[in-house]
């Protein structure tokens, strides 16, 4: 990990402060390219959309069979503070995920702040939730319940959807939702931010920069979903990054589930940083960590853990 660090160190990059919105956007998918894994081969990688609440949202289907029975189906929300990430960003991710969980995964692409400010995103995140839910003739995949799962703002979003889908039920319901190292509280004013807001990946700065981009109400639930009910949450896996400048915030989800009497796992992985699930081939470890949140989540599914 260190070595990586040093590595992003020595070019001596901009800040995102200092690029504009598609310079932004197109060095987090270099830094994906450059840290991640390829994607694996699949049987099945197809792009469709769904209806939203101002046209349609793009998806990708990601599957390791070209047909199955009904069960399970993931429903994957990118990161990027609500601002950067794409479908391309976490392509080799999702593939990953679908090869490993050996289920079908559905990967939403919401719409993105600036130009789309909150809770654009959320909005968008929900009503995809609610198409994969009901078993359309276009997925050709029977859902039998919902496995939401996102990293950093698709964390967020992860556990905002839950929430949502728990006060209005969808067709099928949500039986493990996986935020990784989420934003689920303001993580202004923490210690890990303080501790690690420089030279760890995600900085101080970025996080300033996407917070001004996306603007959440820091009243809203949808924004901050620590502020949620969280009484009706679905048995969860909870990933942080021990080095991450939002540790914090994750561990403050952690101690309101349990609180709650939620049923759920808490993972922190240790010595990484915040998108560690997209380092796999530049930090090789990284790739165990995200075996163990899968395994995680196969445990909490009730599913054999095999790998793949």
């Amino acid at each position: 990990m260190q070595n990586f660090l040093d590595a992003l160190a020595a070019m001596e990059g901009p800040a995102i402060t200092d690029m504009t919105l598609d310079e932004a956007r197109e060095s987090y998918v270099a830094l994906h390219q450059m840290a991640d894994k390829p994607a694996r081969e699949l049987a099945v990688i197809r792009d469709l959309v769904c209806p939203g609440p101002v046209g349609d949202i793009p998806l990708r289907l990601y599957d390791t069979r070209e047909a199955r029975d009904a069960g399970p189906v993931v429903t994957f929300f990118h990161g990027g503070g609500f601002v950067i990430g794409d479908l391309e960003t976490h392509h080799a991710l999702c593939t990953e995920i679908a090869a490993l969980l050996d289920l079908p995964v559905v990967a939403v692409d919401y719409r993105r702040a600036p130009e789309h400010p909150f809770p654009a995103a959320i909005e968008d995140c929900e009503a995809a939730a609610r198409w994969i839910a009901s078993s359309p003739d276009e997925l050709d995949r029977t859902a039998t319940g919902l496995v939401t799962m996102g990293d950093s703002a698709g964390g967020n979003a992860t556990i905002v959807v839950g929430q949502a889908l728990a006060n209005k039920a969808a067709d099928a319901p949500v039986v493990l939702q996986a935020p990784i190292f989420p934003l689920a509280s303001n993580a202004m004013g923490s210690d890990s931010l303080e501790q690690f807001g420089d030279d760890y990946i995600l900085t101080k700065t970025a996080i300033e920069f996407f917070d001004n981009a996306y603007k959440a109400d820091r009243g809203d639930p949808r924004g901050f979903p620590i502020l949620g009910d969280h009484s009706k949450a679905p048995p969860t896996v909870l990933v942080t990054a021990s080095l991450d400048p939002i540790r914090d915030s994750g561990r403050n989800y952690a101690k309101a589930l349990a609180e709650a009497g939620a049923n759920f796992v808490f993972l922190e992985m240790e010595g990484v940083t915040h998108s560690f699930t997209n380092l796999r081939q530049a930090v090789p470890s990284t790739q165990g960590d995200l075996e163990r949140v899968i395994a995680a989540m196969r445990f909490m599914l009730g599913m054999e853990n095999v790998s793949q």
